[in-house]
């Protein structure tokens, strides 16, 4: 007997108050579901923003590292789940690629759940005929191939410094400031880890170059980027905890960075959430639309 359909799969979208933005490739990562660093309303904005021919999930999507040590999951994060899933069901290829935080998902490369496909790496084929290597990248990382140890001990002052980092946003909301990411704004000042992300760069279009292909997509190190070294073009889609970034291929095969954090800043920009008690707010049943969707239909 065929699996139902959950119904919420097709319960029309409240009607939004703009147009949706076409283009043929999404490339997100690094989202990090789970965890209290996560900016799911962001992203959710960002996803309800688009309408893509294919969305790739460049690893990360779910912390299992976090959630191995214990169990955060609010209605935000099981709405971003929702939106994917919606988006594979209406006819988007939805591919997820396996990162170092989710690698409990990797034993099931080349499976489909829900129509999105598992896969540890995946061979893209731009509008303008370039071939690109999508992977989430942990596999050029030192670190985490040959110190483990050392890698979880980061992860928990890379913690601390997230905690941080949301708090800071709280005071700035209260100013009616936009969101503004403190881990990022070290890490670009930290030689040490700057020196990082240039070593981590230069293994990964060296590998790509190998490989014979014309660029190579990743995240990862949680810093987006496009920059030529060499014969190869490098794209890193950045995340969805520090800058919330994502990189997107229109039907021309150019391929440009979105800081929606910024975008939503300006005037023009879909309203975040400005305090901290929308933050905790649960999200609507899928069945019946929030009084703020309402408002906008």
């Amino acid at each position: 007997m065929a699996a139902s359909i959950p119904a919420w799969l097709d319960v029309p979208e409240p009607r939004g108050f703009r147009p949706k933005r076409k283009v043929r490739t999404v490339w997100i990562s690094d989202i990090h579901l789970g965890t209290r660093g996560c900016n799911a309303p962001l992203l959710l904005d960002f996803l309800s923003s688009i309408e893509c021919e294919t969305l790739y999930l460049v690893g990360d999507i779910v912390d299992g590292w976090r959630l191995s040590k214990g169990w955060y999951w609010p209605d935000a994060h099981n709405e971003v789940v929702r939106r994917v899933l919606k988006m594979a069901h209406r006819g988007t290829r939805v591919v997820l690629i396996a990162g170092n935080h989710d690698e409990m998902l990797r034993p099931y490369a080349g499976m489909s759940f829900g129509g999105v496909e598992l896969a540890l790496d995946a061979i893209h084929v731009t509008a303008d005929g370039r071939r690109l290597y999508v992977t989430h990248g942990d596999g050029f990382d030192g670190v985490v191939l040959y110190a483990r140890w050392l890698a979880f001990l980061g992860d928990k002052a890379y913690e601390v410094l997230l905690k941080t980092n949301r708090w800071v946003n709280v005071i700035r909301r209260q100013f009616k400031l936009p969101y503004w990411s403190l881990s990022a704004y070290m890490k670009k000042r930290v030689k040490n880890a700057v020196q990082f992300i240039c070593d981590f760069e230069e293994a990964v279009a060296h590998a790509a170059r190998d490989m014979g292909v014309d660029g190579v997509v990743c995240g990862h190190i949680h810093c987006a980027e496009i920059r030529q070294i060499g014969s190869v073009t490098y794209y890193n889609d950045g995340d969805w905890v520090e800058s919330c970034t994502a990189l997107v291929e229109d039907a021309l095969g150019e391929i440009s960075i979105v800081d929606w954090a910024e975008e939503c800043a300006r005037p023009q920009g879909i309203r975040v959430t400005e305090t901290i008690e929308d933050i905790a707010e649960p999200l609507a049943p899928a069945s019946e639309p929030s009084a703020r969707a309402k408002e906008n239909a």
